[in-house]
């Protein structure tokens, strides 16, 4: 797949992602309203150390000059306030069109002034959004914390004393851009450990796609900058491109609103058929209700995505949908059942992907998942016979969670077993019926329910 391509790839992936739709229904809420005090302390943190840093670049740097006339300045923050307000909604960020006036700024400005004016520009370009009540005041203070990433590039380009645009220089302007971006990472990083206690990991995932867009506009801007030394204000003539990237996030913008409703319905959906399940059969309902909440706390201990995560969900609550399909004799039958019985039991996965995929959307994703919640490690499950790592993570976490519940509580057929004799039942299953690994988890999650063995006599390793 050549770079193109890998591009197409990872816009794709970030329109469909979970945490696409999550972040940016989340940043809708919280944008019109006061920070939290914790987040106010990490905005404010993050913002003082910048305000710190600039004044150490300026005393180690001094007058190193620039190329812009005062004029030239206030069009340039006033142009980059501009495009600060075209936001892209990316990954779990956004990306802003700043770079292809962010880079002629870096030539044309003094390295020691330039971090304070981008301050100045992201602070502005706010400013309509609270004097319109969509933004809260307080929320000004991001602006500061935004202009982290300008330090870099401005230490770079004090350091090695560039003056104006030789393409010679270009070892230096790679470095720049790496500056930048580890600048920008840095700042990120630290603000969501201190707000939301973010590894900084999951943030280096989470900036990939918006440093993508910074990297692509970043040969844009270098020609805007060549343009500007030989004609004054040519760094202008990006604004049409921008206004072009300005209609396309509207339209993503309202493409992520539709999808947030859509997302809505299908849980809906999904909730009221578990509803159905419940009034079809209480024991089922009851049962699926508990599976969803072992499900999720596995996949929890696991660390899997959020995708996943609602893959668990929907999966662990709708696993047993097909057994609307299946006849109350079959279900409710108190001794054991004969082949043909067990035939039929065995069809309600299949009848359970078929209902979902019906409805269709998100629904014939979870589908797959409720066609695979029987299959086995080993290979000796139901209906595809798949085994290992060939079944979804998710129905493996929902077939240990199911199996679980199942053990522990009445059924029809015969009474709960006692946990000890679960547990053990669990871990002698551990390689043949259930992934070794989920049932670690599993031993881990039930530890940590100390309630499920209050009447129970201690087993080694809960």
């Amino acid at each position: 797949m050549g770079v193109l391509g890998d591009i197409a790839v990872r816009a794709r992936a970030a329109t469909l992602r979970v945490e696409t739709h999550e972040w940016f229904n989340d940043a809708l809420q919280r944008i019109p309203g006061p920070m939290s005090a914790r987040q106010l302390r990490a905005e404010g943190l993050v913002a003082g150390t910048f305000l710190a840093a600039w004044g150490a670049l300026a005393v180690l740097a001094g007058d190193s000059g620039g190329h812009a006339g005062m004029v030239t300045v206030v069009v340039l923050v006033a142009a980059l306030a501009l495009l600060a307000r075209v936001d892209f909604p990316v990954g779990s960020g956004s990306a802003v069109p700043t770079q292809v006036l962010f880079v002629p700024m870096l030539f044309l400005v003094a390295p020691v002034a330039l971090p304070g004016l981008v301050a100045v520009a992201m602070v502005l370009s706010h400013v309509p959004d609270v004097v319109r009540h969509r933004r809260h005041p307080q929320r000004l203070l991001l602006g500061v914390s935004d202009a982290w990433y300008a330090l870099g590039p401005a230490a770079v380009f004090a350091a090695a004393g560039i003056h104006g645009v030789s393409w010679g220089d270009w070892p230096v302007w790679l470095l720049a851009l790496a500056a930048q971006l580890a600048a920008d990472f840095g700042a990120s990083a630290a603000r969501e450990w201190l707000f939301q206690g973010k590894r900084p990991s999951v943030q280096l995932a989470e900036l990939s796609t918006v440093w993508l867009v910074d990297v692509c506009l970043a040969p844009i801007g270098l020609l805007a900058a060549d343009a500007a030394f030989r004609t004054a204000y040519a760094f202008l003539l990006v604004l049409p491109l921008v206004g072009l990237m300005a209609a396309f996030a509207q339209e993503r913008r309202f493409r992520l609103q539709q999808a947030i409703a859509l997302s809505r319905a299908y849980q809906g959906t999904a909730l009221l058929l578990g509803d159905v399940i419940e009034d079809d059969d209480h024991y089922t309902g009851e049962h699926s209700r508990g599976v969803v909440s072992l499900a999720l706390d596995l996949a929890d201990e696991l660390g899997v995505g959020a995708h996943e995560r609602r893959l668990v969900e929907f999966g662990a609550l709708l696993h047993d949908v097909g057994k609307i399909r299946v006849p109350k004799e079959i279900i409710n039958k108190p001794g054991t059942l004969d082949e043909d019985e067990w035939a039929i039991m065995r069809g309600h996965t299949i009848e359970g992907q078929r209902m979902l995929d019906r409805v269709g959307g998100d629904m014939t994703e979870v589908g797959l998942i409720v066609r695979a919640s029987h299959e086995r490690w080993d290979g000796a499950g139901y209906p595809d016979g798949l085994a290992g790592n060939a079944i979804p993570l998710p129905a493996r976490i929902v077939a240990c969670a199911d199996a679980w519940n199942a053990m522990t509580t009445n059924r029809p057929y015969r009474s709960a077993l006692p946990v000890n004799d679960a547990l053990l039942e669990l871990r002698a299953s551990a390689g043949s019926h259930f992934d070794p690994r989920v049932v670690d988890a599993l031993l881990v999650v039930l530890a940590r329910r100390v309630a499920l063995f209050a009447d129970a006599a201690p087993v080694a390793g809960i």
